[in-house]
């Protein structure tokens, strides 16, 4: 009797059974995965624009202004004369557009 009543009860669920996986699947990419996507273009999109002159912040929380570039380092001045390299993908975000910083030179 009771196994008679389980096997109805799969049968019946048979194919939200298979649509389970993909759906949690879809759930798990559009709020984990494609998220994740955007911010990494976003910050390869930044650190492939950034100029001399621009105000930028490392990872770290280090405030400076690039006054160098080559295709994976970035020289910071932190203070008058003192300059500190870095990864290019040690820059967090931009603080300006680099125009401000050379003015101010």
């Amino acid at each position: 009797m009771l196994l008679t009543l389980l096997l109805q009860a799969s049968a019946a669920t048979g194919p939200l059974q298979y649509l389970f996986p993909l759906l949690l699947l879809a759930v798990f990419y559009f709020f984990m995965i494609r998220p994740q996507q955007k911010r990494a273009a976003e910050a390869r999109k930044l650190r492939e624009g950034l100029s001399k002159g621009s105000q930028v912040v490392t990872i770290g929380g280090l405030h400076g202004r690039v006054v160098e570039l080559s295709d994976d380092k970035v020289v910071l001045e932190v203070d008058k004369g003192t300059r500190l390299t870095f990864d290019r993908s040690a820059v967090a975000r931009q603080l300006n557009a680099g125009k401000s910083g050379e003015a101010a030179s």
